[in-house]
């Protein structure tokens, strides 16, 4: 007789789902479905809203990445009073994005994976998380919990608060950085910047202990895709959006926000409330393919700046065939981390950086606006439609999570068939099953919206835990 496994709730993740996973007569894994059980619905929440709410709404879908909403958000609106922002706000925006990157990327890598990274995957549960991590290596820990702190504290000092700040706008941004809030920045700069090197050496000393887990984290080809700039290198905030095949070969180049639709279909599965989009020309399950930092070092050129650059070289000395594995979405957050902080310092040193004028003003002149930026998991877009009193009509979220989910949902079959066996389950083995989800850092409360009519699955259980009744759309 086939057997199901559930894992409820997948741990160490923001937001909440379960993993099933079936087993046939033997024992041996047939399939698995990752389940999204939570539904947010901001595309409806949207309608009739003045579009100059947009962004300061949008950026309650989450608490982990707020400003990748913001900007996402204020971008499409940009679009729709088509307005060209101040040069310096531009760059106070790119800043904000950056340090939500640097404090997002530190809380997946040291909060929340490396407990299995660093203290193993078999390790005991009781001692697999953050508050073990730092009982084995203070420091290590220290430093993780420095770095999130320092951008959390520069989205702070830049826009006045941490979380769901509303300082980005359509048109720029509502104030100025002041020469005080500059120098406070800059100075810390080299402490976090040692930081990020530390960490990035402890993981790739580490990195051999994890052959079989690279091998099979979602390791196999796919598209990736995200925004690169005119010089073809890593790109957060501007840019066209590419796809490159697993050998990095150019799939399609220089799409425009515009016209991401005539690119990226979505559909739905019945098992979850996450969208699946996918590459329209190949169409669906052909066209999967994977955004975030792992994928943005394989569209990318370059990074951009000295340190970051020679650590992607590094990165680049992985055999393809190992290099597209899930588990180095691990190595590409660090790298990103230490590319953040360079880029930051860059744009603090412009003397522009300081200029008051920070913000354009113009009534609708566009029904319909795109915004795209890369939040820390992947691509954000933000596609907004109005009437002429200027209230939204229709709203398209395709969140970074969302892009992900169908190369997620295969990586997880491939992890429970490499290491659980139903006739002797270990712990162990199913931390492995979630820890392929950690490796893509889901944001589920992001990620959950709408396309057409949702599925519905409610279900009716008795106090002894039996199935008495079940209805499902």
């Amino acid at each position: 007789m086939s057997n199901t496994l559930v894992i409820e709730p997948i741990t160490r993740i923001e937001g909440h789902a379960k993993i099933t996973i079936q087993l046939d007569e033997q024992g041996a894994v047939t399939g698995t479905q990752f389940h999204v059980t939570q539904v947010r619905g901001f595309e409806q929440i949207a309608a009739g809203r003045p579009f100059r709410e947009m962004p300061a709404l949008m950026a309650r879908i989450c608490g982990i990445c707020p400003v990748a909403h913001l900007i996402a958000g204020s971008k499409a609106c940009d679009e729709i009073l088509a307005v060209r922002i101040p040069p310096t706000a531009t760059k106070l925006r790119r800043i904000l994005n950056l340090a939500q990157i640097i404090q997002s990327h530190a809380l997946s890598f040291f909060y929340l994976s490396a407990p299995d990274l660093l203290l193993g995957m078999d390790a005991d549960p009781a001692q697999r998380h953050v508050i073990g991590l730092a009982n084995a290596d203070p420091e290590l820990a220290r430093g993780g919990i420095r770095l999130r702190q320092f951008g959390q504290q520069v989205i702070e000092r830049l826009a006045g608060e941490r979380i769901h700040p509303a300082w980005v706008i359509p048109g720029g941004v509502t104030a100025p950085l002041t020469s005080e809030l500059r120098q406070e920045i800059l100075g810390e700069i080299p402490e976090v910047k040692a930081l990020a090197q530390n960490a990035l050496d402890v993981f790739k000393r580490v990195l051999p202990n994890f052959a079989m887990e690279i091998e099979s984290f979602a390791n196999f080809p796919t598209m990736f895709m995200g925004l690169v700039g005119s010089d073809g290198a890593l790109e957060y905030y501007d840019g066209l959006l590419r796809l490159v095949d697993a050998d990095g070969n150019v799939v399609q180049s220089a799409i425009a926000p515009e016209a991401y639709e005539d690119y990226i279909a979505e559909t739905l599965e019945p098992h979850t409330y996450l969208k699946s989009p996918y590459y329209r020309p190949l169409g669906y399950p052909e066209g999967i393919y994977r955004v975030g930092p792992l994928a943005r070092l394989h569209i990318a050129e370059r990074c951009g700046t000295p340190l970051a650059d020679a650590e992607l070289n590094v990165f680049r000395d992985i055999p393809a065939d190992q290099r597209r594995s899930g588990f180095y979405y691990h190595y590409a957050r660090l790298i990103e981390v230490l590319h953040g902080i360079e880029k930051m310092e860059i744009l603090l040193d412009d003397p522009d950086i300081l200029n008051k004028r920070v913000q354009a003003s113009a009534s609708p002149n566009n029904q319909e606006g795109v915004g795209i930026a890369e939040a820390p998991r992947g691509t954000l877009i933000h596609h907004y439609q109005i009437d002429e009193h200027g209230l939204i009509t229709a709203a398209n979220l395709i969140i970074a999570t969302g892009h992900n989910n169908p190369a997620l949902e295969k990586g997880i079959t491939q992890v429970a068939q490499r290491f659980v066996d139903g006739n002797q389950l270990t712990e162990g083995a199913l931390n492995r099953v979630e820890a392929v989800v950690r490796a893509f850092d889901p944001c589920l409360s992001c990620s959950t919206h709408a396309i057409g009519q949702m599925p519905l699955d409610i279900r009716l259980v008795a106090g002894d835990g039996q199935l008495v009744d079940r209805v499902m759309r």
